[in-house]
């Protein structure tokens, strides 16, 4: 049985504020260990193998590793293979595009979500959040600027496939969170994925200066406190309440690209970003909206 906690919603905000913070640091992590000449692989075994000790410290520090245990081995297996795939493609957008541009494309998440939950689920989406799909899509285009040389469409359509691969593992998450405690979901994602990924190792690992090391140890560091802030903030507030936290990730991302790789966003991103950002807010307030409403008509008729 999962404990209950009290409803705390600036904590919540404080919380999941922190997280992308950390995710956002993770990212910029990812591009600077590549430029450093870390394989790609690499990387993703480490931000794995790290976090597997995390966890268990963290497990046994709110309710001991019995709390690890599950009866879905196979859901949990299932969801490692979306998320391995879903890393490869983010970490990869990452790699390829400017932070920004991979940031705001991360955005789209919850406009494949609203695509999923039609093909997936047999929801019926209204006029709303079809307008907002579009508008999204509209923002992508503005971004990508299809024929120009703006950057590389290939690193977009990777991004792209990224943010698809989250809505997807959020469907996973969700029917696992039924049951399991998220701490418990992150670390079979964890523990499952890191020993297939230890088996490219032998062939893409390399030795690593002081630089390197620090740089792998950190992304997997940053990866894991984001992730188990992500989860933790939901125990105090409401998704769609602590959701709009999310989107401070762009400023993070224009932030280190500035400070670091000395880029800032073109205007055809500021014009596209507000459309994909203002489409997610808009699916997350119409979301709220439906959640409300179905509360309402359970309640008057009990």
């Amino acid at each position: 049985m999962v404990a209950e906690h009290r409803h705390r919603p600036v904590l919540a905000l404080l919380i999941r504020l922190g997280a992308v913070a950390a995710l956002s640091t993770m990212s910029m992590l990812i591009k600077l260990a590549d430029g450093h000449g870390v394989a790609f692989l690499e990387i993703l075994f480490w931000r794995q193998f790290i976090s597997v000790p995390l966890l268990l410290a963290w497990a046994m520090a709110n309710g001991g590793t019995g709390t690890l245990r599950t009866n879905r081995p196979w859901i949990h297996a299932r969801r490692a293979v979306y998320g391995m795939i879903g890393m490869v493609l983010n970490f990869g957008g990452v790699i390829l595009l400017p932070l920004a541009e991979a940031t705001t494309f991360s955005f789209t998440a919850s406009i494949w979500a609203v695509i999923l939950s039609v093909l997936l689920l047999h929801e019926k989406v209204g006029r709303y959040r079809w307008a907002a799909v579009l508008a999204g899509f509209a923002g992508v285009l503005i971004i990508a600027q299809p024929g120009s040389e703006h950057f590389p469409l290939y690193g977009a359509a990777v991004a792209l496939g990224g943010a698809f691969m989250v809505a997807l593992i959020s469907i996973e998450v969700a029917d696992l969170g039924r049951t399991d405690r998220p701490h418990t979901i992150v670390f079979w994602f964890a523990a499952i994925s890191t020993p297939v990924l230890a088996l490219a190792m032998p062939f893409v690992a390399s030795a690593h200066d002081t630089e390197g090391w620090l740089l792998l140890l950190a992304i997997g560091a940053f990866g894991t406190i984001g992730q188990l802030g992500l989860t933790t903030a939901l125990r105090f507030g409401a998704v769609s309440s602590v959701i709009v936290m999310d989107y401070s990730m762009l400023f993070w991302a224009t932030i280190y690209g500035w400070l670091i790789w000395d880029w800032l966003p073109p205007a055809s991103t500021w014009i596209g970003a507000p459309l994909i950002v203002g489409a997610g807010m808009v699916i997350a307030w119409r979301e709220h909206q439906l959640v409300r409403a179905h509360r309402l008509r359970a309640a008057a008729s009990s």
